[in-house]
């Protein structure tokens, strides 16, 4: 029983004592005037009455009502309920207050408590002051209260003749039960009557209809998100104009939260003044009104809910956590129905006419029965996790957290772990957790109902039903009798608060109310207390937990085999069948990643221990403790699955006998785990322990169980639990003896205190190291820093030791030497012991008697340790795989040699056996090396499964871009420190570790000679130059000093020498033809090699005015320096003079030597190409302008349309952007008053008039409108006049009459322009952008061009307005800069050869780090621009590029125009000399772009030459006939451009080669060098050998102009970045690739059916180009054997392939084809040939014809290229005949005895006598050989007779043998005649032999 209200409290407005506007409450009066004892008075109740503040108010408010909680010290809740009235101020408290009315006005309108009603002003001034009445009570009935209260008022305001105090003493006497469903009227005595109902069961909450009005309010999603919000600890606040809103908010929120306990702060309520405690630091549910919104905004980590607006605001930096799937999206639809019952029907075509919705009460407990099952779901099988640590003399309970979440499958799940880290769940533990007390609904539904809810699922109407009985449960709990009787309280009348009053409220009588409370007290103390007896059972605990989801379903579906080859693998082990169980292991390993397997393993093991102990022998103890490892390494740290827990007793069980008396335990070797430094883990595992024991004391001896096998689950279902045997006990407890409580709770605590000293000794065992000098221990581990106080300088980063970072010195651990292991140990047991021993309830004495032992147990485990690791270092090493010496180049040494290493998978999954199939390679244990030139793996698979197979993995020293530690677990299980991880800008990545024998100093030497020969202080120390050192001295001496000759001596002889060629004539330029085979790819003899004549302009002191060179002399500057520009100026024209000066005169360009000493241009050749027109000294000037002085010099010339493609640097500020910004001055000359300027001006109007085209250049239309402004839209510049495109009509006939040229291939694109806007392919008229990104037509680009248009960068010409008047028009467009380029390679070295394994599957995440790395949008931005390029010179107009410093983009676009303009770059000849000179003369910086020494390793590697390349490669795929090099060539250049090998791509330009004596050396000196020292010279020695840089697909159409799709959809990802070859290594070291692979089929002796030699060949491992080679490849091969077999020096393979492709020719003609067409040349004039046939291998003969006759449509009928395709394939046997009749002198059928035990056969036979053969086929239109018998071996024909299985119908006579050296082959003949006849004609062919 209890008292309904504990004190009556009266509270007026009082003025503020500092005088303030605002006012305060004061308690007038309070009943009783004494405190309860069990009671006291709550302070600041007058607070609370006003929340808002206490204000007067002008008008009469009506009376309002509402109930806030205070919580006491104890948690104790008091409902205030407050119902206030406004009472007429008095005259002296109003002239108190009279100031600042307005304001008070304006604030208590604010406050919101007016205007509820209709409000009557008093008279003019009058003002109202507030008055509460105020009911203090413990219990929750808020309609009574508000009954009450409100009797109160109506009796003072309607006058009624009942004495208040008797009223208010009857309430304050009434006393009602508590709980236990009764029912009670009572009365206060002025003739009313209230019926009072208590709950059936106390501890199910009350709502009424709150949790209804939440979800009316803010609707499910926000409900829900706050129902989250509220059980993971996080703040919220409520708002709402309403007081009464808030209360019922904050009940509805409480009451979902059932069976938790919200245990922090609660405040429904909040008054003004105590507004800061919203920025409290501990969660809290607060209510606020609304009209301090504004002070609730400022506040960072509060959810904000507006109950009147109905939203929700959660903050960014607040995350709460959702419910677990299913059981969010489970709810969500539940509370959709339960609220929305209309929405099924909502699509029923006939809807049933009305549906019943439940009343609001009603809903309301459907509502809470929807979360009280989400509860039953979630925390169902609770039980099973918990541990009885105690139970007399009260039970202590503990929850075993990590064991719940993996049982459930929730391991990773946010939510559930925040709850149950929570302190509501601590209190539902210990609440709920006593085995022995009264039961509710919660505890029914989480035991019987389970399997219900799950069957129930998928059924939403049983879901339903079930959520219905819920319902019906609670509100019967909060409504026992239905049938009320009605209620019968006073009420004032309408409006009354409107009525004046006559006088305001009466001052009580204390003495009359003290009376009434005094009687009814004394009453009381007579009765006998009325206690009502609790119901205590005990609690069930329900079925076993399940998994929530079934996520491991599919996962393991042979786990029975799994757990089978564990099994079978111990037993060996025990059995000492080491043999076996080395096979299975790892088997078994693989096995262990499963949960089942791991938990498998430990039982099995626990089968093998006797008494505690198991003595193995080394290979047993190793075993088991490689198991062991591999099932903890996936251990967390709370070890889930109970792994770690199953394998505790057994680490302290298995040993083997080190020596006498020296035992070594497995806990020794698996101690490297994250799970024992985590104190969760051992507080978990004791508990469980300590659970055990005390069972046990309860338990009779006879149901006793082995107290040794802890982790297994309490066993058979006839025993009880221990939760059983405590309910058991807690129910007797009462009953016992004084003594016998003492002694059990006795026993308890020893039990306790026992376990204690096992666990300090056992973490003693698994937390201090073997090896005590070496602190291995705190690098690793987590947990130990954990609980490290801030002072201790061992840890000061708790995560430090994460596995996948590398440690270094700011891991935060000091240096091993200095860590006090043995401390730290201590200190973590000592935590840990005073953590389990308090909350266990040991007694102090024991616990200080424990603190003083672990020390010594600490000491005694080291002293064991000591001697054990003593001993175990005599033990025989572990015999390792023998190190793999790798292949060296020749002048490559090794620097360091192998150092052990495990070459670990990373994230390319192709050597891992990943989704591509193959073995799993890696991880590899080998060694690595270091040598000058390379870093180099070579090992074996660790998988003992995956064969004998080398894995080679390398990359030049050179390639190396970043070098980092890491720090990972191998794949034996041990924990090595020390790991590399190496990546290379030649996409190879080394991640290794050491094995523990390399010692961390020679890993730290590796690390620095690794730098060392990377980063040399000197260009001088790269390989490619001390290469040639070692072979310096064999040399014989040079007649001159050795370096070569000093720059000015080479200046001086090239002056001297240049007169001798005046008289020299020159011949005029014919039309290039590519050079012959002969002469291509090699250097042209000196004869041979073109002249080249320079005219200059000197001063007039010099001695003649025109000067030519003479290049044979060697010694000269001219063949030295400037070979590739020359040769290449004089093909295009751009150098031929006479000797007479007129005649020179009408050259346009001419050779100008002004920058021959490098004067005005360092990084430009000594010969450079100048208009005509313009002098030597002028050159100087305009140079000033540029950057880098690169001013514009011509580099290669149209042949058809003249235009000339010219580069510079980009432009200073002045210059012509500064002349192009003057807009009004008459001539540019004026404008400029610069000299250098004028000059600038007059050079590019000397290169606009060099073009005779451009002499007149009126009424031309300008490319004004490819502005900055246009580039990104479609509609051309209203400037700009060229608009055919814009009429498809036109469009098409532009077509037709388009130049001659070809388009990229036409691939599907999703984009049409996305990205060409950027670079702006259209030009002013170009219209829309095409499909696929290719240019427009060519037919836009009109003769009436600008004659020079500048492509410049936008930044740069920013604000530039082209003047018409002038010729040359600039074309601003955006470029990327080169630290974009470094950016966007270090993104795609990641994406293509990841460090780690993808997160996802598949190749989605490959794809989107490719797009993040922008590499692509590069790519087509370079390709965009070189098009636009193209198209320009191609309708006659020059084009200068003049982007940054002249030397990255620049050289990229003007080498790409090339190469897509002109053929011949294309071919191999063309490109090395397209390389050389616009690469390498004209100063694109190798060594600062490539970071080759010290100096430059801060800027690090910016691949621009790389990225040329795949620009190059991008062509190359979509015309593959267009060029005579193959893919691979481009591969090799990719490679050896950032490997040093060669001296080609060394240095920043020409001048810094000659003054390093490069140039001299490398061209002078190059016959007897024994190493190649350019790339050129070994691509051509090479290619001599073997056709792997040639493309056979190579055939030209002459003068073709190439224009590539630059679409992003068009462009590929580079092989290169992505193959790799784990064999041999990178192939392009060909000397180090092993030899071409055997051919797979090799003839028989007998000639029989050759025997099949077949191979696996694996994509990643093997180089599939050697294993499986092109059918071209492969018959060039053949060829050579054949010849080779048959005496014959080998021919070379390009002159067999030419004499092919000559045949074919011939062939075609013969057939009557249309055209002569070469070899793979369609003649269909607008086809696309980039759809050429790829020869891969196959049947020879069939791929070759096909892809010899592919050019069927050039007019044949398809059964004519049938026929020819047949005839082709017999001309394979090309170098002998071409006529087919003669290779077949005789043919026949003959039958023929298979080798021995074989049939005979009927077989085609033909004797050939050109190859002296006699082959043979299966039929006679069969064009494959089957075998042949060479002639040659043949000793003897002579007749035979049958033998068994011989044709029966043939005559004796007409079988006949031949005996050739190997064996006697049988023959029989259809009859004799032809049997004599094949007898002569191989007798006949034997003789002419």
């Amino acid at each position: 029983m209890a008292r309904l209200a504990d004190y009556f409290v009266l509270v007026a407005f009082g003025p503020h004592p500092r005088g303030s506007g605002e006012g305060q409450g004061q308690i007038l009066q309070r009943f009783p005037e004494k405190d309860w004892e069990d009671n006291p008075f709550p302070q600041g109740i007058e607070l609370f009455c006003q929340p808002s503040g206490w204000q007067l108010c002008p008008e009469r408010n009506p009376p309002t009502f509402f109930v806030a909680v205070l919580t006491d010290i104890n948690s104790e809740r008091h409902y205030c309920a407050c119902l206030t009235f406004w009472e007429p101020v008095e005259p002296t408290q109003e002239g108190l207050c009279t100031e600042d009315t307005a304001e008070r006005e304006e604030e208590a309108g604010e406050g919101g408590l007016v205007g509820l009603s209709p409000a009557a002003p008093g008279p003019p001034g009058q003002l109202f002051a507030p008055k509460t009445l105020v009911l203090v009570s413990r219990l929750d009935h808020v309609e009574v209260f508000r009954n009450s209260l409100g009797l109160i008022y109506t009796i003072h305001v309607e006058g009624l003749n009942v004495g208040l105090e008797n009223v208010v003493g009857n309430l304050l006497t009434c006393v009602i039960p508590l709980a236990g469903g009764s029912q009670r009227t009572i009365s206060l005595g002025a003739g009313d009557r209230q019926v009072i109902q208590t709950p059936l069961t106390d501890s199910l909450p009350i709502s009424r209809c709150s949790v209804a009005l939440l979800f009316r309010q803010l609707g499910i999603t926000n409900v829900l998100s706050l129902f989250c919000a509220a059980l993971t600890e996080h703040k919220v606040l409520f708002l709402s104009r309403s007081y009464q809103r808030l209360s019922d908010a904050c009940r509805g929120l409480l009451a979902l939260l059932f069976p938790l306990r919200y245990s922090f702060t609660y405040v429904p309520i909040l008054p003004a003044q105590l507004l800061e405690v919203l920025s409290t630091p501990t969660p809290f549910i607060i209510g606020v009104n609304a009209a301090f919104q504004a002070e609730a905004q400022e506040l960072l980590d509060v959810i904000v809910a507006d109950l009147d607006g109905g939203t929700v605001t959660v903050p960014e930096c607040v995350h709460i956590p959702p419910l677990p799937e299913p059981l969010q999206s489970q709810t969500h639809s539940i509370l959709s129905m339960v609220l929305d019952p209309e929405l099924e029907l909502a699509d029923l075509a006939f809807p049933p006419p009305t549906t019943s919705t439940s009343s609001l009460k009603m809903q309301d407990k459907e509502l809470r029965a929807v979360f009280l099952r989400l509860f039953a779901q979630l925390l169902q099988g609770y039980r099973w996790c918990l541990h009885m640590v105690r139970i007399h003399p009260e039970p202590v309970i503990r929850f075993h957290k990590a064991a719940f979440l993996g049982q459930r499958g929730l391991v990773e799940d946010d939510f559930l772990m925040k709850v149950l880290e929570g302190m509501a769940f601590a209190g539902f533990v210990s609440e709920r957790g006593v085995p022995y007390r009264p039961t509710d609904l919660f505890d029914e539904l989480v035991a019987h109902e389970v399997a219900r809810m799950r069957a129930d699922e998928n059924h939403p109407q049983r879901v339903l039903r079930h959520v219905k009985e819920l319902a019906e449960q609670l509100y019967k709990n909060e409504n026992p009798y239905p049938a009320v009787a009605m209620h019968k309280v006073q009420r004032p009348g309408e409006a009354s608060h409107l009525r004046r009053a006559p006088r305001p409220f009466p001052r009580l009588d204390e003495g009359t109310v003290q009376w009434i409370v005094d009687q009814a007290t004394a009453k009381l103390q007579g009765a006998p207390p009325a206690v009502k007896a609790e119901k205590r059972t005990t609690v069930p605990s329900g079925p076993p937990m399940t998994a929530i989801l079934e996520r491991t379903s599919g996962l393991h579906g042979n786990s029975a085999r799994r757990l089978e080859v564990v099994r079978n693998c111990i037993s060996y082990v025990f059995e000492g069948k080491m043999l076996e169980a080395k096979k299975l292991l790892p088997a078994v390993l693989r096995a262990l990643k499963g949960r089942a397997a791991r938990r498998c393993l430990a039982q099995e093991l626990h089968l093998h221990v006797q008494q505690n102990r198991a003595v193995l022998d080394h290979q047993q103890f190793d075993f088991v403790v490689r198991m062991m490892n591999c099932c903890l390494q996936d251990c967390t740290s709370l070890d889930e699955h109970g792994i770690a827990a199953a394998l505790l007793p057994l680490v302290t069980a298995f040993c083997r006998k080190l020596s006498p008396g020296v035992t070594q335990f497995a806990y020794s070797c698996v101690q490297e785990h994250v799970v024992w430094s985590t104190p969760q883990f051992w507080e978990a595992m004791f508990y469980g322990d300590v659970q055990t024991h005390i069972r046990a004391l309860y338990l009779e001896p006879a149901e006793d169980r082995d107290p040794s096998q802890v982790g297994e689950a309490p066993a058979q279902a006839d025993e009880r639990s221990a939760l059983d045997v405590a309910s058991e006990q807690r129910r007797l407890w009462p009953t016992l003896s004084r003594e016998k409580q003492q002694e059990l709770v006795q026993k308890e605590e020893s039990t306790v205190f026992s376990q204690a000293i096992h666990y300090a000794n056992r973490m003693s065992y698994l937390l201090l190291p073997l090896d005590g000098s070496k602190s291995r221990l705190l690098r690793e581990r987590a947990g130990l820093g954990d609980l490290e106080s801030a002072s201790n300088s061992l840890v000061t980063n708790s995560m430090a030791g994460s596995v996948a970072e590398s440690y270094d010195t700011e891991s935060g651990f000091e240096d091993a030497e200095t860590c006090d292991v043995p401390g730290a140990v201590v200190r973590f047991i000592n935590r840990f012991v005073d953590k389990v021993c308090t909350e266990s309830g040991v007694t102090s004495d024991h616990l200080k008697g424990l603190h003083v032992m672990v020390p010594d147990i600490v000491q005694m485990h080291i002293e064991t340790l000591e001697a054990v690791q003593r001993e175990s270092k005599r033990l025989p090493p572990i015999q390792k795989p023998k190190l793999l010496r790798p292949r060296l180049l020749p002048g490559e040494q090794c620097v360091l040699d192998g150092l052990r290493v495990y070459l670990l998978p990373d994230g390319r999954e192709g050597g891992a056996g990943g989704s591509r199939g193959g073995p799993a390679l890696l991880p590899a244990e080998g060694a690595v090396f270091l040598t000058t030139y390379r870093v180099i793996f070579t090992g074996m698979p660790t998988d003992p499964l995956v064969g004998e197979q080398v894995v080679v993995r390398s990359f030049p020293v050179a390639a190396l871009t970043k070098e980092e530690r890491i720090n990972i677990q191998t794949p034996s299980d041990q924990y090595l420190p020390d790991g590399l991880q190496l990546r290379s800008c030649t996409f190879q990545l080394l991640k290794m570790v050491f094995d523990e024998e390399v010692g961390s100093d020679s890993a730290e030497l590796f690390r620095k000679q690794l730098h060392k020969l990377r980063y040399p202080p000197d260009i001088r120390g790269t390989f490619a130059l001390t290469l040639g050192s070692a072979h310096t001295p064999g040399r014989p001496p040079r007649a001159t000093k050795d370096k070569g000759p000093s720059f000015r001596t080479l200046s001086r002889n090239f002056m001297k020498n240049a007169k001798r060629t005046i008289g020299r004539q020159y011949v005029t330029r014919k039309k290039y033809n590519p050079p012959s085979w002969e002469h291509r790819g090699q250097p042209s003899p000196e004869d041979q090699e073109d002249e080249i004549s320079v005219s200059e302009e000197l001063e007039p002191s010099t001695l003649t005015p025109s000067l030519a060179l003479k290049p044979s002399d060697r010694m000269t500057m001219s063949s030295l320096v400037e070979r590739a520009c020359c040769r290449d100026y004089q093909r295009l024209g751009l150098g031929t003079l006479s000797s007479s000066l007129s005649r020179a005169k009408s050259e346009p360009f001419r050779i100008s030597p002004v920058n021959r000493m490098y004067a005005i241009c360092r990084s430009y050749p000594g010969l450079l190409i100048v208009p005509q027109s313009v002098q030597d000294n002028a050159l100087q000037r305009v140079s000033r302008c540029y950057r880098q002085n690169r001013f514009p010099v011509v580099c290669w010339r149209s042949g058809r349309s003249k235009a000339v493609l010219l580069r510079s640097g980009g432009l200073h500020g002045k210059g012509v952007v500064g002349l192009f910004k003057a807009q009004n001055a008459p001539s540019p000359g004026q404008s400029q008053a610069d000299s250098s300027s004028l000059e600038q001006e007059k050079y590019l109007q000397a290169v606009v008039s060099s073009m005779p085209r451009y002499a007149d250049a009126s009424g031309r239309n300008t490319l004004s409108g490819f502005s900055s402004a246009h580039m990104g839209s479609h509609v051309p510049s209203p400037r700009a006049r060229v608009t055919t495109l814009s009429n498809p009509m036109a469009a098409s006939a532009s077509r037709r009459t388009a130049p001659r040229g070809k388009w990229g291939s036409v691939r599907a694109s999703g984009r049409s322009g996305g990205l060409s806007t950027d670079v702006g392919t259209r030009l002013a008229g170009m219209g829309p952008p095409q499909a696929n990104g290719a240019p427009p037509d060519p037919g836009f680009l009109r003769p009436q061009r600008a004659a020079l248009y500048i492509i410049g960068d936008k930044a740069q010409l920013k604000g530039v307005r082209p003047d018409p008047l002038q010729q040359w028009e600039l074309v601003p467009i955006e470029v990327f800069e080169t630290r974009q380029v470094k950016g966007s390679f270090k993104k795609l070295l990641k994406a293509c050869v990841p460090g780690y394994p993808a997160t996802e599957p598949g190749s989605a995440s490959f794809l989107c780090s490719l797009e993040d790395s922008e590499w692509l949008i590069q790519i087509h931005k370079l390709l965009q621009v070189s098009v636009l390029v193209v198209e320009l010179l191609d309708s006659g107009s020059s084009v200068l590029v003049s982007l940054e410093d002249g030397w990255d983009i620049t050289t990229q676009v003007v080498s790409l125009v090339q190469l897509l303009s002109d053929p011949f770059y294309r071919t191999l000849e063309g490109f090395r000399l397209l390389v050389e000179k616009e690469w390498l003369s004209f100063g694109h910086r190798f060594s600062h772009r490539g970071a080759h020494t010290l100096a430059g390793q801060s800027s690090g590697f910016t691949p621009v030459f790389l990225q040329f390349l795949d620009c190059v490669h991008q062509v190359h795929l979509q015309f593959p006939m267009e060029f005579e090099f193959s893919p691979f060539y481009l591969k090799f250049l990719g490679y050896h451009h950032a490997s040093h090998r060669f001296r080609t791509f060394l240095l920043d330009s020409d001048y810094e080669r000659i003054e390093l004596g490069l140039l001299y050396e490398e061209k002078g000196e190059r016959r007897g060098q024994p190493a190649c020292r350019s790339v050129w010279e070994y691509v051509e020695r090479l290619s001599k050998r073997t056709p792997v840089f040639y493309n056979y697909l190579y055939a030209p159409e002459d003068t073709e102009v190439l224009r590539p799709y630059s679409n992003v959809s068009n462009l590929k990802v580079w092989d290169f970045y992505t193959e790799e070859t784990l064999a041999e290594g990178p192939p392009y070291d060909w000397e180090l690739a092993q030899g071409p692979p055997e051919p797979p089929e090799e003839e028989r002796p007998d000639g029989g059916a050759p025997q099949s030699r077949r191979r696996v060949v694996w994509p990643c491992y093997d180089s599939c180009p050697r294993a499986q080679p092109d059918a071209i490849s492969q018959l060039l091969e053949e060829l050579q054997r054949l010849e080779t077999e048959l005496g014959r020096p080998p021919e070379r393979w390009k002159d067999a392939w030419d004499r092919v492709k000559a045949a074919q020719r011939l062939e075609g003609r013969q057939d009557g084809r249309g055209t002569p067409s070469s070899l793979l040349v369609s003649s269909v004039p607008h086809h696309r040939r980039s759809l050429g046939v790829y020869l891969q291998e196959g049947p020879v003969g069939s791929t070759l014809s096909l892809s010899l006759d592919s050019d069927q449509s050039s007019g044949s009928t398809a059964s004519g290229s049938r026929q020819a395709a047949r005839r082709s394939t017999s001309t394979l046997y090309s170098q002998f005949q071409t006529a087919e009749s003669e290779n077949r002198s005789y043919e026949g059928t003959l039958y023929k005895k298979g080798a021995f035990m074989k049939p005979w056969k009927a077989r085609w036979f033909v004797l050939d006598k050109t190859k002296h053969q006699l082959r043979y086929y299966d039929h006679r239109v069969d064009t494959e050989c089957k075998g042949f018998i060479d002639l040659a071996e043949v000793e003897a024909v002579a007749p035979g007779t049958p033998t068994l299985g011989a044709p029966k119908t043939v005559d004796e006579k007409a079988f006949f043998d031949v005996k050739t050296t190997r064996r006697v082959y049988n023959f029989c003949a259809q009859d004799v005649p032809s049997a004599q006849q094949w007898v002569d004609q191989i007798q006949s062919c034997l003789s002419d032999a």
